[in-house]
């Protein structure tokens, strides 16, 4: 991996629980960013021996000596010396972080002590509880936001307008009924006569291209959806609009059965059910 994405600088490391990680130093020479002979090797033999931890951290940290601009280089580099030695020998963790402090932390009195690197790692023993260890909670996935639904009666759209002025007066959330969409019975078949309202939603689609819509299937006259044919009409709509050339991923489905009639099932008159029985649009996106 790439050293420069490695090098990400900040705090969080003082966090680190002590619990289960381990730590091995490389002390260095004053000035220097480079481990003398000694500490070389006593590094090598630390890597032969640790091919099966996990790195994650390495801290570097210098003497008050010099000025603070230098220091902060000088600790830098010998966490990039410490780095180099052990990439591609000992694996280290994804998100791992390289932390130089400089000078700026509890200096000890015994000088030689501050100039050193710090190799912060666990034990294959310890994998299953890293992120544990590290205190990093797991992220649970988020519900997308529904948008609050608005039925079509409550924006009051005139009498005489189309589909397509009832999608420039709407705004997110809105649900529209797709009027003169009708499938032969007991199928998911569109029948002939629905062309030109399906023709004028895939006008409508082509015309705003930011459009995303939710296309929702409801029956009548039964209990229980049991062929689930709500939701085919929907994706069968969807088919057809894909098969124009719109983005499926400007259009999803649902399919209610019979859990938001209009009317008490059963219905009382075939007027009832004909409201029951409906394809509806609920913009999503505009």
């Amino acid at each position: 991996m790439n050293m420069q994405k490695f090098l990400i600088f900040i705090g969080f490391l003082f966090g680190f629980s002590l619990q289960a990680q381990e730590q091995f130093v490389v002390f260095f020479e004053s000035g220097k960013f480079e481990s003398n002979p000694k500490e070389t090797q006593k590094l090598q033999q630390w890597i032969q021996t640790h091919r099966e931890v996990k790195i994650l951290a390495i801290q570097g940290y210098t003497d008050e000596d010099g000025s603070t601009g230098f220091n902060d280089t000088l600790s830098r580099k010998r966490v990039e010396f410490v780095f180099q030695q052990v990439q591609g020998k000992v694996a280290t963790r994804e998100d791992y972080k390289a932390h130089s402090f400089g000078e700026n932390f509890a200096q000890s009195k015994d000088k030689a002590t501050n100039r050193r690197a710090t190799i912060v790692y666990i034990e294959p023993k310890d994998f299953e509880r890293e992120n544990q260890i590290l205190g990093i909670q797991p992220i649970l996935p988020t519900q997308p936001i529904e948008p609050e639904v608005i039925e079509e009666e409550a924006m009051h759209f005139p009498e005489s307008a189309t589909l397509e002025d009832k999608i420039k007066l709407a705004r997110v959330g809105t649900l529209i009924r797709l009027r003169d969409i009708n499938f032969h019975q007991n199928t998911f078949a569109v029948m002939p006569s629905s062309k030109n309202a399906v023709d004028e939603l895939v006008n409508i689609m082509y015309n705003y291209p930011k459009l995303c819509i939710e296309i929702q299937g409801h029956i009548c006259c039964v209990s229980k959806d049991y062929k689930n044919l709500s939701l085919e009409r929907a994706r069968q709509i969807k088919r057809i609009l894909v098969s124009e050339g719109v983005d499926p991923n400007r259009v999803s489905v649902k399919g209610f059965g019979v859990t938001k009639p209009k009317f008490p099932i059963p219905e009382k008159t075939p007027e009832e059910a004909a409201q029951n029985r409906r394809v509806e649009l609920l913009i999503t996106k505009k």
